[in-house]
């Protein structure tokens, strides 16, 4: 772990009142003192000193300086804080003189990586820390700030409690089967903890799903053949003429994306190409394009035209969509319905699209998640680990069905708890924390 100072702007790069430029590092106050008039090197810790920021005889600027000692600081080391005036041109000034004597600018993320190094911080509370910032409304920044708080670190910690009770039921009788009885045990015991267990993962995972959707929006596809009214209802759901509009089939040839929130659901709208049969190769390299993104989307749009019977194009579709979360489109509706398929009636044309934003809202219904949830995760990464993990132990149970030896079950049970450490940072890579960290604030 580096113990050199690390110095940089932590608010706007705009002016403002007051800057913040954040120093950390070993004998970072004793650092500071060498350029400023204040008395700091004798104060207690949280404290505040008025005083000038000088260069050689010369003042920079009329500051107050935070001292932060010992390991309960945020980085786990000495920090410091100039509060300076808000000029761009002031705060780079005193950042240059700091850099100038001996500090070096830090990377992005790196005062919550120290954090995290220290251990200070657990990583699910570091990604926390970045999911505040970047929170767009009140429920996501109430769950960052549980997350903060170490809420995600206390309900795994639990899991792997759990988990791994289960691992040293079976590796004692491993090493002392003299003990007990392993296959009775198995079957009457760990059996129905490690179902207890993999019920509570899926709890979690299917509430943190609900969470990504509502943090990061919906991403929404809207398929159909040529000419039925998918830009229109691009254009009608923005409320703008994103997309454009004409009576002549493939003029979508690419994808337009816009986004729109309704209440608070957000969705992250994409208006594909026409699909249909077709040789021109523009038009093709679209269609396969629109193909391509009907499974990745949380939810897909399929727009029939309801004043013309249904053709093969239409069927296809259907058929390509039917394991998807789809929503059927009835367009057109100002000119009369000749066909039988259930679904949604509207007239993109004329913005008539009620129903349909109602039937959305009620599909996506957010109300039960809040920011006092307890037992949900924060992101992807997160999710795709405990997800992991229930494979996991979905596999040791099966393996305790088929009376498979313990010494083999033990091992997808240690997979799956890797995998619940790997959540908390636990046995993180270096590189893995690089990237993650480089998703940062420079300031943080």
């Amino acid at each position: 772990m580096n113990d050199d100072i690390i110095a940089a702007v932590a608010t706007s790069r705009l002016e403002a009142a007051i800057s913040i430029i954040r120093l950390s590092g070993t004998g970072v106050i004793d650092f500071v003192q060498s350029f400023f008039t204040g008395k700091i090197k004798d104060k207690k810790t949280q404290t505040i000193t008025y005083g000038y920021i000088v260069d050689g005889d010369e003042k920079v600027d009329e500051v107050l300086v935070s001292i932060y000692r010992g390991k309960h600081t945020f980085t786990g080391e000495e920090m410091v804080e100039i509060n300076c005036h808000g000029g761009v041109f002031i705060t780079r000034k005193v950042l240059n003189l700091c850099l100038n004597k001996g500090a070096r600018m830090a990377e992005r993320g790196e005062f919550s990586k120290r954090a995290f190094l220290n251990g200070r911080i657990d990583l699910s509370q570091a990604e926390a820390i970045s999911d505040m910032v970047t929170a767009n409304n009140d429920e996501a920044s109430k769950l960052a700030l549980k997350g903060i708080q170490g809420n995600i670190s206390h309900f795994i910690k639990d899991l792997k409690e759990d988990l791994i009770q289960i691992i040293t039921s079976i590796e004692i009788n491993i090493d002392y089967p003299e003990y007990d009885d392993v296959e009775i045990m198995t079957a009457e015991t760990l059996l129905p903890k490690s179902v207890s267990l993999r019920e509570k993962m899926n709890k979690i995972i299917s509430k943190s799903q609900n969470v990504s959707l509502m943090k990061d929006g919906i991403s929404t596809v809207i398929v159909g053949k040529p000419n039925v009214g998918k830009s229109s209802l691009l254009n009608a759901l923005l409320e703008e003429e994103k997309a454009i509009v004409t009576d002549i089939a493939g003029t979508t040839r690419d994808i337009v994306e816009g986004s729109i929130r309704l209440g608070n659901i957000v969705l992250n709208m994409i208006d594909t190409a026409g699909i249909h049969d077709t040789e021109e190769m523009i038009e093709k390299m679209g269609v396969e394009k629109s193909l391509s993104l009907i499974n990745k989307a949380d939810l897909v749009l399929v727009v029939l035209d309801g004043s013309r019977p249904l053709e093969d194009e239409d069927m296809m579709i259907l058929d390509k969509t039917k394991d998807t979360n789809r929503i059927i489109i009835i367009n057109k509706s100002d000119q009369g319905c000749v066909i039988e398929e259930e679904g949604i009636h509207i007239s993109a044309k004329e913005a008539h699209i009620d129903e349909l934003v109602d039937y959305i809202k009620d599909s996506f219904d957010f109300s039960s998640i809040n920011g006092e949830d307890a037992e949900v995760l924060a992101n992807q990464r997160q999710l795709e680990l405990l997800m992991n993990a229930s494979k996991a132990l979905d596999r040791s149970i099966d393996a305790m069905k088929a009376s498979i030896p313990v010494d083999l079950i033990v091992e997808d049970l240690y997979d799956s708890w890797n995998n619940l450490k790997e959540i908390l940072g636990e046995q993180a890579k270096e590189d893995l924390l690089d990237e993650l960290f480089s998703r940062f604030c420079v300031g943080k």
